[in-house]
């Protein structure tokens, strides 16, 4: 057998919720009319009772030689006004005056008098000579002294009857009923679209393979609302974006769509998805990966150094056969030497100043970089750097991309590496155009198309972590290291 769906229990629980609720009500609203019209049944027969004892009319029939005669017609006159059933008027040993039906005029009344007799008004249920009825009976004391009762009431028909007429609002009831299960079953047509007709079994699956899977997973997913709101992340998003144990509900955090953003020490892609709820966000950690293209990025600079250096060479080295071929062995020689001697001061120059033999070779390979580009690379006179207890990859990080920006847009670049008594001081500065926002830092600003700038990002991720800082003056990068 096919299980029931979720919006099916819902529909027939909330139906026999409704059910019993209606006839529950119906059942208290049935017995309370019941008890109110009897109790209105007992108080108006008490009322009509006393109000007939006290009569004059009917003191003075009592004294006539045949009261009958007079109180008959005046009893059916009051049964009649009051809307009673029967007025009966008799001796105090019970013997009838008056009677709806004059065939039991004389008789016994039937029910009980004694506490009519000792001056008291009571009311009981007894069954008569009109069936079972609802009565008050009182005494008639002109004097103090109980010279004849009276009895007035209502047959349980009647109250029943009554009873009937106000059943009128089980229908209502029973429309309440109607309507509570088509909006019932409105609402459950509803909740079955919306769960797919699962059943709790289902779904209670679902949720567990979406709680197992959303934590599991080593990628950051969060779900952005329309309005901007995070709605949902799991713990590698947290950890990832450094987000406060109560981040769901608040403003989600400002990423841009298939872009890398630098959060703390950390390089995240940040992906985003459409939905129909708002946006899925994948965040995925690329801090390792683009240490890797660092340290690619830093050999493919030493090789594209090399060969700028190689291509250099190559073109004075034909200069020279040419010139012997020529026959010009003395200007063969004076330009070979006038070559050597111009690489050998750079080489000295920088060898001489820093003494750290990564950030040497960097500082040649860009020279010769540079000089291809048409670019000046100058090492100030003041540069001196010794062997520095720091990663060296860190320093080619800072240096190497200082020097790529600025060679993309200038025509002259200085460069200053140089210890001081509270740390190393870099200065890279250019004849360009400067930068024109401090955030580039951690934007990653750039002007050479999407997917490139992270250069100035990484700078300024690798000077935070060694906890230096970063001064920016129009073209002029200083950058200090404890």
């Amino acid at each position: 057998m096919r299980r029931w769906s979720l919006a099916g229990q819902m529909l027939l629980l909330q139906l026999v919720v409704v059910a019993v609720t209606v006839a529950g009500g119906a059942g208290l609203a049935v017995v309370q009319a019941h008890h109110l019209l009897t109790e209105e049944a007992a108080n108006t027969a008490s009322a009509v009772a006393q109000t007939v004892a006290a009569s004059p009319d009917v003191l003075a029939a009592l004294g006539a030689a045949d009261p009958s005669a007079t109180l008959q017609p005046y009893a059916e006159r009051v049964r009649l006004r009051a809307g009673v059933d029967f007025v009966t008027i008799m001796k105090t040993d019970g013997t009838r005056y008056t009677h709806p039906n004059p065939a039991e005029i004389g008789r016994r009344f039937l029910g009980h008098t004694a506490p009519a007799l000792a001056g008291h008004t009571f009311t009981e249920t007894y069954t008569g000579t009109l069936g079972p009825s609802k009565r008050a009976v009182t005494p008639v004391m002109p004097d103090g002294r109980v010279v004849a009762l009276v009895s007035v009431g209502f047959t349980v028909d009647r109250i029943t009857a009554r009873l009937y007429d106000q059943l009128v609002w089980g229908l209502v009831a029973l429309l309440a009923l109607l309507a509570g299960g088509a909006g019932t079953w409105l609402v459950t047509a509803r909740l079955r679209r919306q769960t797919h007709g699962l059943g709790p079994v289902e779904l209670g699956r679902i949720h567990a393979h979406h709680e197992a899977v959303l934590h599991a997973v080593r990628e950051g997913l969060l779900l952005i609302g329309r309005d901007g709101t995070l709605t949902l992340c799991n713990d590698a998003a947290r950890t990832l974006l450094e987000l406060p144990p109560d981040a769901e509900g608040r403003p989600a955090p400002e990423l841009g769509e298939d872009r890398v953003h630098l959060i703390g020490d950390r390089v995240l892609q940040v992906s985003s998805t459409p939905s129909e709820l708002g946006a899925v966000v994948t965040v995925r950690d690329h801090t390792e990966l683009q240490a890797l293209a660092g340290q690619l990025d830093a050999e493919r600079g030493f090789a594209e150094s090399l060969r700028s250096a190689a291509h250099e060479a190559a073109n004075r080295l034909h200069t020279v056969i040419t010139l012997v071929e020529l026959g010009r062995a003395e200007q063969a020689v004076a330009f070979a030497t006038a070559e050597l001697r111009s690489a050998q001061e750079l080489t000295d120059r920088v060898v001489g100043s820093v003494r750290e033999p990564v950030l040497a070779a960097l500082l040649l390979g860009k020279s010769a970089q540079a000089a291809e580009r048409g670019v000046e690379l100058v090492i100030s006179e003041d540069s001196r750097l010794d062997d520095v207890e720091m990663a060296a990859r860190d320093l080619v990080t800072i240096v190497g991309n200082l020097l790529d920006n600025a060679i993309e847009v200038a025509s002259r670049v200085e460069v200053t590496v140089r210890t001081e008594p509270d740390g190393i001081v870099v200065r890279v500065s250019d004849d360009g155009p400067g930068l024109p926002e401090p955030e580039a830092f951690a934007k990653g600003w750039t002007t050479k198309g999407d997917g490139r700038g992270l250069g100035l990002a990484l700078v300024g991720q690798a000077v935070r972590r060694l906890g230096g800082t970063i001064e920016v003056d129009g073209s002029a990068f200083t950058v200090r290291l404890p």
